[in-house]
């Protein structure tokens, strides 16, 4: 069994605006995605899905033998536990340091200071900020409050990193550098990674899977693949 499948799944939006249609999907366990297409194609809603920040209208959604696309609400944080999100304007909180962002999903757990204190200077090691801890976003560059993003993520060992356009807002050397530090998480963590992107040069230098969406139906999927770009009618 697939650590993601999507079956037959449909996504359309109280507005009127179908995201998804009839997408399938299996994702192995460890494995590392690139989900592409143009903007508005369904890319971040399929992300969503994952995490369960969108229910699906048909169709289930099972990560990790769990059906997220039937879990009630009351049981959505134990999902959130397990699976890391990278944003594109990353989502830290201004007046809290870079060791506080990070141990803040760690503090809903009801873990010791000394737990907290251990997963979190782990996971700035894996990301190269540890002489940044006691810094504040509105100190960091754009790629460093992007690896304390990524270090907030991974500090729970998640067996599942959804990215959404986490190079979006970075230059092409420090989208390398981000993109360096996901990967040797995906490989070192055997965490599966699902990446949106727009971001043709990595996407062809890195010849990871790459599944394409267009108009909410997946029109590709290859593995090793390139960027594919579809026009809209």
């Amino acid at each position: 069994m697939a650590f993601i499948e999507l079956n037959h799944v449909f996504k359309t939006y109280s507005n009127g605006v179908s995201a998804l249609a009839d997408v399938s999907l299996q994702i192995n366990k460890g494995e590392f995605v690139f989900i592409i297409g143009e903007s508005g194609s369904g890319k971040s809603t399929l992300n969503k899905l994952l995490y369960r920040e969108e229910k699906v209208n048909k169709g289930n959604v099972m990560v990790g033998g769990v059906n997220v696309s039937k879990l009630r609400n009351s049981n959505v944080y134990k999902l959130r536990r397990k699976v890391g999100v990278v944003f594109q304007d990353f989502k830290l909180l201004p007046k809290l340091t870079v060791y506080e962002n990070i141990a803040y999903p760690l503090e809903t757990y009801g873990l010791s200071d000394t737990v907290i204190r251990e997963k979190v200077l782990e996971a700035v090691e894996r990301v190269g900020l540890k002489d940044k801890l006691r810094c504040y976003p509105g100190q960091l560059s754009g790629g460093e409050q992007q690896r304390v993003c990524i270090a907030r993520a991974i500090v729970n060992k998640p067996k599942l990193i959804v990215c959404d356009e986490p190079t979006g807002d970075l230059d092409p050397k420090m989208s390398r550098e981000i993109m360096d530090v996901i990967e040797e998480i995906n490989k070192e963590m055997e965490t599966t990674v699902i990446m949106a992107t727009h971001d043709k040069e990595i996407v062809n230098r890195m010849k990871k899977r790459v599944v394409c969406i267009h108009q909410g139906v997946v029109v590709s999927d290859q593995e090793k693949g390139k960027y594919i770009e579809y026009e809209n009618n």
